[in-house]
């Protein structure tokens, strides 16, 4: 078989397993063509959660809801050591707050911007719909062009990853170096059986042990009950519906086709996709890239490894 028939063969089948467990949730599916949050008890209780997680960043110097043509986006700024900044974005449902354990490091590289992505649970808050990647990139880009800089590094962390790269191919202008830390999407597919695991973790009426394992088996098994920022994103899966495209795996092509510098950071235990494809397929399509791979780590590598995630950036920048 193929490398494009065996792809071809494992989303269809992930598509029939999808299809045969939402089934059931059809009747209850809501025709809002923008992300929203299906209650207000949902909401009190996520944002009880992610103000709890905000409690282990540093202070931000400034709170922006920055206005893009889909929406508001939540940004925050730290003060580091000035120079070009840092954007970082998170991974999905994770919003700001993922970064606590980073922030420290990476402010002594430079100053800091986090970004809450704008249809994911967090506090962006989506009022059109995003129905591509065009509209990933425009939203993103708006953001950075009513920030006072004029480049940006961009640090993407999962989704986060496929985003800045998704910016940077779509447009470039305002992107001055990208760091991609095990992006999904990006280098390799979603791995079947992650995907088939994904599924009941979806479904919002599910146990909340069912997201927490997923959450765990996502990190290499780390224990995330009574977690601040692991409550955060189960309660963000639970609480909120995304309308968003479904990520296309990025061409080569496109990634050839980046100029700038771009450093990709690959987990060796990642179940986000096959680590060895990952890097094979960096390691041959960046033209101007960098590849480090971290063997112990697992997807959740920025909290595992934060002086590590933060000691390569700081030599890709310098």
């Amino acid at each position: 078989m193929t490398k494009r028939a065996r792809r071809q063969w494992v989303l269809g089948l992930t598509a029939a397993v999808l299809a045969a467990a939402v089934i059931g949730a059809f009747a209850l599916r809501t025709p809002a063509p923008i992300g929203h949050w299906n209650s207000a008890e949902g909401r009190a209780e996520f944002l009880a959660a992610y103000d709890a997680a905000m409690t282990d960043l540093p202070r931000p110097a400034e709170v922006r809801d920055v206005r893009t043509d889909f929406g508001f986006v939540r940004v925050y700024r730290f003060d580091g050591a000035g120079g070009e900044p840092l954007v970082l974005l998170p991974g999905r449902a994770a919003a700001s707050p993922v970064w606590a354990d980073n922030l420290p490091s990476l402010l002594r590289i430079g100053d800091v911007y986090t970004v809450d992505l704008l249809g994911e649970p967090g506090l962006s808050v989506q009022e059109a719909p995003i129905t591509d990647e065009a509209d990933q990139a425009a939203w993103l880009d708006q953001v950075l062009a009513r920030l006072p800089e004029q480049r940006f590094h961009l640090v993407g962390l999962s989704i986060g990853g496929w985003t800045a790269a998704n910016l940077a191919i779509h447009r470039p202008q305002r992107v001055a170096r990208v760091t991609l830390i095990d992006p999904v999407y990006t280098f390799d597919d979603i791995p079947l059986s992650t995907a088939i695991r994904a599924i009941p973790a979806s479904v919002p009426w599910l146990p909340k042990s069912w997201r927490d394992s997923f959450n765990s088996y996502t990190a290499g098994g780390a224990p995330v009950r009574d977690v601040p920022v692991a409550d955060m994103i189960e309660a963000g899966m639970r609480y909120y519906s995304m309308r968003l495209p479904q990520p296309a795996l990025i061409e080569p092509d496109e990634l050839r086709g980046l100029r700038m510098p771009v450093l990709a950071l690959i987990a060796g235990r990642s179940v986000m996709h096959d680590p060895d494809t990952a890097v094979a397929t960096a390691t041959d399509v960046l033209v101007n890239g960098t590849v480090e791979v971290f063997p112990d780590a697992s997807h959740a590598v920025n909290g595992e490894r934060p002086r590590e995630v933060a000691d390569a950036i700081d030599r890709f920048v310098r």
